[in-house]
């Protein structure tokens, strides 16, 4: 019996080990999504209604004072933090005439909810859009284990539409 417990627990360790780490670098994942070389990186500022909005959605007062994305016609990227746990993970997210194109986890720092990095996970979140109160038109399932993780993400993929919409607005307005 006791073999068999440690055979177990060395299982556990071993993919609690391997859950961590940078899967893809923020470098490639945005010359992925894009044709060679890809656009410049721009900014969007945290400030007045825009600041307000965004702890709404993040449920927390942003951590940083602006956030880089690069745009191609409708498509835009977004290489967006959010605290699972204790630890970031790092997302990006494709959006294309205001749905979402692709959610992929870049780096996952966290000991629990790896799962989330999965492709049958995230392409959950694949054609899904904003609605008027800033919630995701799909809902996502959860990941037993791995709630905070999933909250995480769903948050990103709000945060990355809403940027999206306004970014958009901006620029048709121009």
């Amino acid at each position: 019996m006791n073999q068999i417990n440690l055979f177990i627990f060395l299982l556990l360790i071993t993919t609690g080990i391997h859950a961590k780490g940078i899967y893809q670098t923020n470098d490639a994942f945005v010359a992925e999504a894009f044709d060679h070389p890809p656009p410049s990186p721009q900014f969007v500022w945290f400030t007045g209604e825009l600041k307000t909005e965004v702890a709404r959605i993040l449920e927390h007062r942003p951590t940083t004072l602006r956030t880089r994305y690069w745009q191609q016609a409708a498509r835009t990227v977004w290489i967006l933090e959010e605290i699972g746990k204790e630890k970031p993970i790092t997302v990006g997210i494709i959006v294309n005439k205001q749905q979402i194109e692709q959610v992929k986890v870049l780096a996952f720092r966290e000991s629990r909810g790896w799962e989330v990095r999965r492709e049958d996970f995230t392409k959950q979140f694949i054609d899904t859009q904003l609605n008027d109160n800033k919630q995701l038109t799909k809902p996502i399932d959860g990941i037993s284990g791995a709630t905070l993780s999933v909250s995480a993400l769903t948050r990103l993929a709000r945060l990355a539409l809403y940027l999206d919409s306004q970014v958009n607005n901006v620029n048709d307005s121009q």
